[in-house]
C-alpha cells in the first residue's frame, strides 16, 4: 500500500510559480512511476506529467512542456511538481499518483488533491 498526500497548492497570479509536493508512504515507493495529474471544474481529470522510479525520464502534457518540471526525492519519498510562468487554464485540483507502470496512464494509487487557482 502506498499512500499520497499533496501540499503546496494555493492561489497565484498568472506568470507566477508554485511547487507541489507529494509525500509518499509505503515501504515500496521507489519502485513505483510518480505522476501529477489535474481536474479543473467542470472537466475530465488530465494528465500532467510522470517520472520513472529512477528519476531518469520523464513525461509531460503538451500543455505545460516547457513551464512545469517534475522531480522526486527517493530518500525523501517526495515528489514535487515546479510549476512555472502559469496561467488561468492551469487552474484546478492537482492530484499526485503513483504507478506500478510508466507512462502513469492507470494509476494505482491516488493522492486527495490540492487546489491550484490563478489569477488573470
Amino acid at each position: 500500500q502506498i499512500q499520497l498526500v499533496e501540499s503546496g497548492g494555493g492561489l497565484v497570479q498568472a506568470g507566477g510559480s508554485l511547487r507541489l509536493s507529494c509525500a509518499a508512504s509505503g515501504r515500496t515507493f521507489n519502485t513505483y512511476a510518480m505522476g501529477w495529474f489535474r481536474q479543473a471544474p467542470g472537466k475530465e481529470r488530465e494528465f500532467v506529467a510522470a517520472i520513472r522510479w529512477s528519476g531518469g525520464s520523464a513525461d509531460y502534457a503538451d500543455s505545460v512542456k516547457g513551464r512545469f518540471t517534475i522531480s522526486r526525492d527517493i530518500p525523501k519519498n517526495t515528489v514535487y511538481l515546479q510549476m512555472n510562468r502559469l496561467k488561468p487554464e492551469d487552474t484546478a485540483v492537482y492530484y499526485c499518483a503513483a504507478s506500478t507502470r510508466f507512462p502513469v496512464i492507470n494509476p494505482n494509487y491516488w493522492g486527495q488533491g490540492t487546489q491550484v487557482t490563478v489569477s488573470s
